[in-house]
């Protein structure tokens, strides 16, 4: 049968030949993998060899199986492949499949890629970050060194248009489809919230068993799922159903079984999203899609990365989808509604969003002049800077971000750089702690004890040991001795140099929680083993950006740290508020990052350093807890009304180092504060020539008819005086002050110095109220004066005297 892809080979190969670039888009099912390659090779459009880059092992071992099947011939000839550990090429290799980060060390070995014609990067649509690189790379090299390079990006679901762009407007060339229809078929209502995610899949695997044909294909997060999904479905299976599990860290012989054709009956294959893209998994025409994806996220602000679980992206679902249309018409089940489709993101992220993205800066570094390659999505910058502060402590980059002797050794290894570092510093054993801090937990569920899994590598007596992780690590250990080099360390001494950032301090208190380093928290499990470790080195966290759980550490010796990090250890003055004690700390520490190794009171600290701890206490305690005598309370409020400062509650709180710190000498606590002289300080602030201005534009007080000095209340906001009636007899211009020459609130007393008017306009007091005032006051005070005409009377505090 035609594949839809050979409809559209003659296109693409004119692009390639006139172009030099193109992007093909052609959905699951289209013979993209493998048609295009050959193609490529029976044209001779490529002046060298064909490089074509694969997201995933099992997608690589299997495209070249695919395509040397197909000439006849066995891999290693034309057709050969690479990846990590194992390889099949020879001279006569014309086709190489490699997995994505082979390209870039191949760009950094030799950046002109001699003997390559060819680039091809198959399913960019996943946006791993090797794959984003690999193409920024070969492209800056299409651009400056080769020419004749020829460059094809090929996906099945990804937005092609904008990887056109990025490739100065390539060709953008598509292809029709899968070549059997899928039936699609939705839940009727959501699960129900309480039941878990895998009974829902084993119901609906078992369903889809009884209602149609041929190879079942389950799409589940991770390994965790399959394996209780596969516990459910066990004892259910029809008799003539084999099951089959596929992921990413089983050996090569039970992923060829998953992958082959039923030997008899029918077969279900519980699988990841290794199944997605690239495999043509036989005989299989029925999808069951959990709607579930696994991904990294690196949080920036605490350097962990954890793995969660969200929903698919539709791009997933519908390459999940076309699984079941490659060899005939198939059926797709989802485990959600249709009305939740909607839902759905329209892509995946791409990985350089979301990653550790510490390889890929030290990628840069080694390339060089990195800023202005073309990524499809820029690194985000905090991410990169997070792992260039790594880098820099790892001794990788220097204090410029420039790539160092021994950075240029890491970049060489098919390690972390942090696991590199360790392997060419910690001596003996450093490859097989590399080895299996590279792999997945061969003990999960026994403890956090790193020490336990090292001892499990030595012997086969552990009863619950996942053996065929065991067998991989040995076998990654024996591939990575050829790199160690250093003085011999213990495994907790190994695994500091591998992890700087997180040596763990416990802290006071019962439960087992630590401090790292790093400044970050976390936390053992209650009952853990080592709950009681003054000192880890924690090797694997959850990465909870608030306090993270320790999924695996190690014990280490002080005396071991201050060996091994003594350049990174010294001793630091701090003079801190204590919020919990109410009062400046001072205190002289040893300090390994965030971790406090000594602690002794530093006696003789300067004291602008403890002013300024105390403007902080201060600053947290509020305004409230500073002296605010009656003095200091009124001259805050003139200044305000004078306009000569501002005086609210933020803004003296701001200007704290100012105008209060140099007054603080002697005071620790918040209890001395009561000893700070507010009004003192204010008045220092202010200087000479603004206290001359603040006394006429807001005095403490009026002069009244009688010489006397009526103080002036400004707490409300609006000045004002109280006085009596009488006292104001003869005044014929109501009392101005400040600078906008603001009338003065006059409260008006009685002889027994209760208000009887209030005003701010005294001339029109005497010519309207004053008269019923009068009237009534003359009645309840007639010994004291109430003249007809108090413009012209004289003021007095006096009694009339009598006649």
């Amino acid at each position: 049968m035609q594949l839809p892809i050979e409809d559209i080979l003659p296109e693409l190969i004119d692009a390639l030949e006139t172009e030099g670039r193109a992007v093909l888009q052609a959905p699951p099912g289209a013979g993209k993998t493998t048609g295009v390659p050959l193609a490529l090779l029976r044209a001779g459009v490529s002046k060298g060899r064909i490089l074509m880059l694969e997201p995933r092992r099992l997608a690589a071992r299997a495209a070249a199986e695919r395509m040397a099947q197909t000439l006849g011939e066995p891999v290693g000839q034309t057709i050969g492949y690479r990846i990590r550990g194992e390889n099949a090429v020879s001279r006569a290799t014309r086709i190489e499949v490699v997995t994505e980060g082979i390209l870039t060390r191949m760009l950094q070995d030799a950046p002109d890629l001699p003997d390559i014609g060819t680039v091809i990067f198959d399913e960019f649509h996943e946006r791993s970050l090797n794959a984003d690189l690999g193409l920024a790379l070969a492209w800056e090299v299409r651009q400056a060194l080769r020419e004749d390079l020829l460059i094809l990006v090929m996906s099945a679901t990804l937005d092609a248009a904008p990887v056109a762009q990025l490739l100065d407007n390539a060709p953008l060339i598509s292809s029709a489809g899968q070549a059997y229809p899928v039936e699609t078929i939705w839940r009727d209502r959501p699960p129900a919230r309480r039941e878990r995610f895998e009974t829902t899949m084993a119901d609906l695997i078992r369903r889809a068993l009884g209602e149609t044909r041929g190879g079942l294909l389950a799409f589940l997060p991770g390994e965790g799922e399959i394996r209780r999904v596969a516990g459910l479905v066990t004892p259910h299976l029809p008799a003539d159903v084999t099951l089959h599990t596929l992921y990413g860290a089983m050996n090569l012989t039970d992923q060829r079984a998953a992958i082959r054709p039923a030997s008899h009956g029918r077969k279900l294959v519980l699988a990841t999203a290794i199944a997605e893209t690239s495999l043509t998994l036989a005989d299989i025409t029925v999808v069951v899609d959990g709607g579930r994806a696994r991904r990294a996220r690196f949080d920036a602000a605490s350097g962990m990365s954890r793995l969660v679980t969200e929903m698919v992206s539709r791009a997933e679902a519908d390459q999940r989808r076309g699984r079941a249309g490659r060899t005939a018409p198939g059926h797709c089940y989802r485990n959600w509604t249709r009305g939740a489709e909607g839902a759905l993101p329209a892509f995946p992220p791409a990985e350089i969003e979301a990653a550790d993205l510490t390889g890929l800066a030290l990628d840069l570094a080694e390339w060089g002049n990195a800023e202005n390659l073309a990524f499809l999505t820029p690194p985000p910058d905090g991410a990169l800077a997070e792992a260039r502060a790594l880098l820099t402590a790892l001794g990788a980059l220097d204090a410029d971000h420039r790539i160092t002797t021994h950075g240029r050794a890491l970049a060489k290894l098919p390690l972390h750089p942090r696991l590199g570092h360790m392997l060419t510093l910690g001596g003996n054993g450093a490859a097989m702690l590399a080895a299996l801090l590279s792999e997945r937990d061969p003990l999960r569920g026994e403890g956090s004890d790193l020490a336990l899994r090292l001892r499990a590598l030595q012997s086969d007596a552990r009863p619950n040991a996942d053996r065929a992780a065991l067998a991989r690590i040995r076998t990654e250990a024996k591939r990575l001795s050829r790199f160690e080099s250093g003085p011999a360390l213990d495994p907790a001494e190994q695994a500091s140099l591998a992890y700087p950032d997180r040596i763990a301090l416990r802290r006071t208190g019962d439960a087992p929680r630590y401090l790292l380093s790093g400044g970050k928290g976390a936390m053992l499990p209650d009952g853990d083993p080592l709950a009681g470790q003054r000192l880890l080195v924690v090797t694997d966290l959850d990465g909870d950006p608030r306090e993270a759980r320790i999924r695996q550490a190690i014990p280490i010796a002080e005396s071991a740290l201050r060996r091994l990090h003594a350049d990174r250890i010294a001793w630091r003055e701090t003079c801190d508020w204590s919020r919990r004690d109410r009062r400046v700390m001072a205190r002289r520490q040893e300090r390994l990052g965030a971790l406090i190794l000594d602690d002794r009171i530093w006696p003789d600290a300067p004291a602008e350093a403890v002013a300024k701890a105390l403007v902080a206490g201060i600053r947290d305690l509020g305004l409230g807890a500073l002296n605010w005598s009656k003095e200091a309370t009124l001259l805050r409020a003139r200044i305000g009304f004078a306009g000569l400062a501002d005086m609210s509650e933020a803004a003296l709180l701001d200007s704290l180092d100012r105008w209060a710190a140099p007054y603080l000498s002697g005071l620790k606590s918040a209890g001395d504060l009561s000893r700070f002289n507010v009004a003192e300080a204010l008045k220092a602030d202010l200087g000479w020539e603004r206290r001359q201005r603040l006394e006429e534009l807001a005095p403490m007080a009026w002069k009244t008819p009688l010489g006397r000095a009526a103080p002036i209340d400004y707490s409300t906001g609006t000045p004002e005086i109280a006085l009596r009636l009488q006292e104001v007899f003869g005044t014929t211009e109501h009392p101005r002050i400040g600078p906008d020459r603001l009338p003065l609130k006059l409260t008006l007393l009685s002889p027994a110095n209760r208000p009887i008017q209030i005003t701010t306009d005294l001339p029109g007091f005497w010519d309207g109220s004053y008269a019923e005032v009068r009237k009534e006051m003359r009645a309840r005070y007639p010994k004291h004066p109430w003249p007809e005409d108090p413009r012209h009377a004289d003021p007095t505090l006096r009694a009339s005297r009598r006649k």
